[in-house]
């Protein structure tokens, strides 16, 4: 086979440097997402860093809503239904878009790392990829952070910690 998953990242912001290792962890936590899922076929992620101001645009162009945000997810999936790429074998989920800055404010704001922040925004992606959906808030709210949880334990980020690369 040989066919493995494939994680695309785009820095496509100038407000700060992405700290060294971040790209790194991004992609671990897009693998520890589908593995956590078992999700059957190798994948292909697109992953944007951008700053508030693009991430502000792009949520009122897709959600209308005119505030900037810390992550948007664009599922290229419907009804879980994944076809692999002849060309590849990989199914191609979609794109996540992190704003840098916000991740940074919101590492700030909780205390913990930056990296444990755009870990959690990766994995909270990878879940909307994946069909999850806690915009109606209740069970199913519950079970994506659960599962948030779980994934960031593997990564070895859990609640409470601060991440140190091994």
């Amino acid at each position: 086979m040989g066919n493995s998953t494939k994680v695309y990242i785009d820095d496509r912001q100038k407000k700060m440097k992405v700290p060294s290792g971040t790209r790194l962890l991004v992609r671990r936590a897009c693998k520890a997402a589908l593995k956590f899922e078992n999700f059957p076929y190798p994948a292909e992620i697109s992953v944007s860093f951008v700053d508030d101001e693009e991430i502000r645009r792009m949520n009122k162009e897709f959600r209308n809503i005119d505030s900037s945000t810390d992550v948007l997810s664009f599922p290229l999936c419907e009804n879980d239904e994944y076809e692999p790429s002849e060309e590849n074998g990989c199914v191609a989920l979609g794109d996540i878009v992190i704003s840098i800055e916000h991740a940074q404010a919101q590492a700030e704001e909780y205390g913990h790392s930056f990296e444990r922040e755009v870990a959690y925004l990766t994995v909270h992606s990878m879940l909307h990829l994946l069909g999850y959906d806690h915009e109606a808030g209740g069970l199913e709210q519950v079970r994506m952070r659960e599962r948030e949880e779980g994934v960031l334990t593997q990564l070895g980020l859990p609640r409470g910690t601060t991440y140190v690369m091994d």
